[in-house]
């Protein structure tokens, strides 16, 4: 009875805690980011993208326009490349990922088939 309550507390303490979101350390190219979530940091490709070569300062522009140091980000992994975190990236507050927003401005193709998105 007693290890039951005991769960129970915990539980409700672990809900109640407010999640931590990633933070953006560094826009280091069109689809590579730095990101820390308070204690770790992670390099993060951005999923289902291929920028061009000669979009690639237009996109990087782009990015560090949409994600200024320490913006707060969800990220969805969808697997690893090359050592690599490879995700969709989500700015809090925003609905659409910068792999999509990227490929709407027109900066980037979609490397992805649609029923994996």
């Amino acid at each position: 009875m007693i290890s039951r309550l005991l769960a129970f507390l915990m539980v409700v303490l672990v809900a109640a805690s407010p999640a931590v979101a990633a933070e953006v350390l560094q826009v280091r190219t069109a689809s590579l980011l730095q990101v820390g979530d308070g204690n770790r940091t992670y390099t993060v490709q951005l999923a289902c993208i291929d920028v061009e070569p000669d979009a690639e300062s237009a996109a990087l522009g782009w990015l560090r326009e949409q994600l200024p140091r320490r913006r707060r980000v969800n990220l969805r992994p969808v697997g690893r490349r090359e050592g690599q975190l490879l995700a969709r990236v989500t700015p809090l507050g925003d609905e659409k990922d910068l792999s999509t927003g990227l490929v709407a401005a027109g900066l980037a193709g979609d490397s992805c088939p649609a029923e994996s998105v």
